[in-house]
């Protein structure tokens, strides 16, 4: 055989593996009969189309057989429409079938709402069918008497498929229980009450309706734990006390403060006053001269003056000496 001859019978059958490679890649015959098969009525043309869409053909065929032996009635547009929507095609098929053998009303497109919405449909239906139980975290409050208790709830939750989308989530509904034990809580006259029946909390919170606007219905609430804390009433008594006793001080200072200023201006004002009298004295050798020259008064009344001044000051030597020999005396005898 001629070489170049074998080479070329070589490359067309290389060429003709590729293209049969190609061929079922776009027509992929074993799909389309075992939708056949399975009495789903899905064209050659339609599998095709989906390549070209860049939709794999085996998530929308093997989902509309899976819906088609659940009794569904879906098509392949229906099914393509969501995928390229951003869609999860296998989960919605699988919450479709839960929600029809738990006999929930759930349509196609409220399950493809809800899967666009981010939300996990098929976990949503088996809440729906197993309540799902969630842990709230330590809620801590205070009861009237100021003592604090730190509880701790279990809530039973049941997925409402009607509000979920556009319904609050898991964190709401803990927010609002917690905000419900808080309230049930600083409510009571006495932490002991608290204690002695946990399941008025319970009560209270269940009568808030919390779950209005939220993609779950409450069941239940049950309190698991209910713990005694810290005395924060004492606790800002003291811290009350403690300032108090600051603007106490402070005023006190300030009334001190004050106290030596009044102080400092009445030595102030002492000074003043002697400098005054001093100057008053310095004027009397002056208004004396002047009484000499206009005659009103003469020598002889200047020595009486003179006299009675010697006299008054003699007079009150004696009497301070005296007084000096008392004191000294009596603290002779006391010493006796």
């Amino acid at each position: 055989m001629d070489p170049n001859s074998s080479m070329f019978i070589l490359i067309a059958a290389l060429a003709g593996i590729v293209l049969l490679f190609i061929f079922l890649y776009f027509v992929p015959v074993n799909l389309w009969i075992t939708a056949q098969f399975s009495n789903v009525r899905v064209g050659l043309l339609e599998l095709v189309g989906m390549r070209i869409r860049k939709v794999p053909p085996s998530v929308i065929v093997n989902s509309l057989i899976t819906a088609t032996k659940a009794g569904l009635q879906l098509t392949t547009n229906d099914l393509e429409t969501h995928y390229l929507a951003g869609g999860n095609v296998p989960n919605v098929i699988r919450a479709l079938i839960s929600a029809d053998k738990a006999n929930i009303n759930l349509t196609f497109k409220q399950a493809t709402a809800i899967d666009l919405a981010g939300r996990d449909v098929f976990e949503a239906v088996q809440i729906s069918v197993n309540p799902k139980v969630i842990n709230t975290p330590n809620v801590a409050a205070v009861a009237a008497d100021g003592i604090q208790l730190i509880a701790k709830a279990r809530v039973t939750v049941r997925a409402n498929i009607a509000q979920l989308v556009g319904g609050a989530g898991e964190e709401t509904i803990l927010a609002r229980v917690g905000e419900g034990i808080v309230t049930s809580i600083g409510s009571a006259s006495n932490h002991k009450s608290v204690l002695e029946n946990p399941d008025k909390i319970s009560k209270l919170v269940l009568e808030r309706g919390l779950d209005a606007g939220t993609a779950f219905e409450i069941l239940s609430i049950d309190i698991a734990d209910i713990d005694v804390g810290t005395n924060i009433g004492a606790k800002l008594q003291i811290d009350q006390a403690s300032a108090d006793l600051k603007v106490a001080e402070a005023k006190a200072e300030e009334r001190r403060a004050m106290a030596v200023a009044l102080e400092q201006e009445m030595r102030a004002k002492n000074v003043e006053m002697r400098a005054k009298v001093v100057e008053a004295e310095a004027e009397v050798p002056k208004a004396l001269a002047e009484a000499f020259r206009s005659g009103q008064l003469g020598v002889m009344d200047y020595y009486r003056m003179e006299n009675i001044k010697s006299d008054t000051s003699m007079r009150d030597s004696i009497a301070k000496s005296d007084s000096d020999s008392k004191d000294s005396g009596k603290g002779k005898t006391d010493k006796k």
